[in-house]
């Protein structure tokens, strides 16, 4: 286990560029599915007589889920009482509208078919429970289908566990040191030097450009399409 998965940020290493395959987050890399999420957390405030919470302050958070967004729109912390009760309304409320304004990020749609027109396998690890990834995924047009989906509760272990990444390049028949994980959050930068694979920061997406550019990725992207550099 890498340092960076104590809670230390990496230290990356020279590129390995170019890459046979490549792996992506869902939340905030590949889609933006912040609206949704963020809908299904003001649905609960609204039920309790609470103002709705602009989509802007709860945009930084949707990478980090349920959890994340509970504990900034209604304090909850995992260790309350009634966190599986809280836990267990809004991801009710997700699943009910779970791509209604979802889209691809600008520039998606076109990377994933040039991926599909090289022939390089590409896929999808995130740590969006299988139930909810599965039904996004039905409804969310990328235009191109994976070569693999893992999510949350595909591997023994999460991410910021190599785990899944490694899983999926299984899946994929690639040697993890000929990919390139791309994600939005210090914890797909952790799980794919862990797994030792190259990592990529999507400084367009949740985290922001600032905290990318801090968690020692070999590679920063400003927009999806500058991924295709390093094919």
């Amino acid at each position: 286990m890498s340092a960076g998965i104590a809670g230390r940020h990496p230290v990356a290493q020279a590129s390995r560029a170019p890459y046979r395959s490549v792996l992506f987050d869902l939340d905030g890399t590949l889609a933006d599915t912040a609206p949704d999420l963020a809908e299904a957390l003001n649905r609960m405030r609204r039920r309790r007589g609470l103002d709705e919470l602009p989509l802007q302050q709860l945009r930084p958070m949707a990478s980090h889920g349920a959890r994340g967004l509970l504990q900034v729109g209604l304090g909850a912390q995992p260790q309350d009482a009634d966190w599986a009760a809280l836990r267990d309304e809004f991801l009710a409320n997700y699943e009910a509208a779970i791509c209604v304004h979802s889209r691809p990020f600008d520039g998606v749609p076109q990377l994933l078919r040039e991926l599909n027109q090289r022939a390089i396998p590409w896929g999808i690890v995130t740590n969006k429970l299988a139930r909810y990834t599965q039904a996004l995924l039905r409804e969310l047009d990328l235009g191109q289908a994976p070569g693999c989906v893992v999510s949350g509760d595909t591997a023994a272990r999460a991410k910021p566990a190599p785990d899944p990444l490694l899983h999926a390049a299984a899946q994929l028949g690639i040697d993890p040191a000929a990919c390139l994980y791309l994600g939005d959050d210090l914890r797909d930068v952790q799980a794919a030097l862990a797994a030792g694979m190259d990592a990529g920061a999507a400084a367009y997406g949740y985290g922001g450009e600032q905290a990318a550019r801090a968690w020692g990725a070999h590679h920063v992207l400003e927009q999806p399409l500058q991924l295709l550099r390093l094919l």
